[in-house]
């Protein structure tokens, strides 16, 4: 089991760089303003959180032996999770009074970023724990 936790580890490692990088478009980049930022970041939780569903069905449909409804389940739960976590912080982070507010020449801006990509890895964990104890 632990080749498949380094393996999930390093999946979604790769999974919140794409998302995170390559897939936020300039529109998701909207949720940096002070208005009209909800549908925004939305788009952008939603990119994580349908990585997270397909991850998570991969894994558990080639490794436990439960019916598909139940790993379905589980799969949408996840997803579930990492989009509504992935919308708090990057709020939390894009808010104009809170870790926006500061540019990239003050370091509490890289401590809110640094803050911000260490609560979304630990979502990553809490996923990879549910995934690996529900094939054990």
């Amino acid at each position: 089991m632990i080749e498949q936790i380094f393996m999930l580890l390093c999946i979604f490692q790769v999974k919140h760089w794409i998302c995170d990088y390559p897939l936020q478009t300039p529109f998701m980049l909207k949720k940096f303003q002070r208005e009209g930022w909800v549908y925004p970041l939305f788009c952008h939780a939603r990119v994580h959180a349908v990585f997270t569903l397909l991850i998570s069905s991969a894994f558990l449909s080639l490794y436990s032996d439960m019916a598909v409804h139940d790993y379905a389940r589980i799969a949408v739960w996840m997803m579930f999770l990492d989009g509504v976590v992935h919308f708090i912080v990057d709020r939390i982070k894009a808010h104009p009074d809170l870790g926006g507010r500061w540019k990239t020449d003050n370091p509490k801006f890289w401590w809110a970023l640094g803050c911000d990509q260490m609560l979304h890895h630990l979502t990553h964990y809490v996923i990879i724990y549910v995934l690996v104890t529900s094939v054990i």
